[in-house]
């Protein structure tokens, strides 16, 4: 039974190794693609067209809005960045699992224009240790990461709207639990009603005696 490939949203807290955990999903199994995203911002040295990000100019970004070209898009400090359609959908048709790297307001609004969607929300398996992979990363000073606890505070408000939770503490298990997940996933009855139908007929056939 051939099958498309499922669209994937994952989110989870800042310092949750939600980044980490996809590369390694990606790296290990190669039904997979991460979705490469839109953005006005400049390039970054090293950074290339088509991997790192499309790169747009404000008015083509705003002209791909208005084309109805993204799944999503938003715009933070004073740059678009948005997930084209063209390219999901072309890695969905391949058979491809496409995986979206997306904060929690973003997913919703995935989930809603898609809703065959499958939502995953990445988090540690305390808040202790939430706070410790902050401080780990040495990256921040206290404020910032004080930040970013109570905005992880907030966001564990919208968890229960996702369809699994993926407690991130060792990190060989989690990526094979998201594996299983997302391949279990494709055997849910509500994503295979062509085959159910087909399947259904050809059995009404026999019971007239075709």
């Amino acid at each position: 039974m051939e099958r498309k490939g499922l669209l994937v949203v994952v989110s989870g807290f800042a310092g949750s190794g939600k980044g980490t955990l996809m590369k390694g999903l990606i790296n290990k199994y190669d039904n997979y693609a991460l979705s490469v995203s839109a953005t006005t911002r400049n390039p970054r040295p090293g950074e290339e067209d088509g991997r790192e990000y499309f790169f747009k100019t404000t008015e083509e970004f705003e002209r791909m809005i208005s084309d109805d070209a993204f799944v999503e898009y938003a715009r933070y400090v004073n740059n678009y960045y948005g997930t084209p359609k063209e390219y999901v959908f072309e890695q969905l048709d391949n058979g491809k699992d496409v995986i979206l790297e997306i904060e929690i307001q973003g997913a919703l609004q995935v989930k809603e224009k898609f809703p065959e969607t499958l939502l995953l929300f990445v988090t540690p398996p305390d808040a202790e240790t939430l706070k410790n992979r902050l401080v780990g990363r040495g990256t921040e000073d206290a404020k910032t990461i004080g930040l970013r606890l109570a905005r992880a505070a907030s966001e564990s408000e919208g968890i229960e709207k996702y369809d699994y939770i993926l407690v991130n503490d060792e990190l060989d298990e989690c990526i094979e639990s998201m594996h299983n997940i997302i391949q279990n996933e494709k055997y849910r009855t509500f994503r295979n009603i062509p085959f159910i139908n087909r399947i259904r007929e050809e059995l009404k056939g026999f019971a007239k005696g075709e």
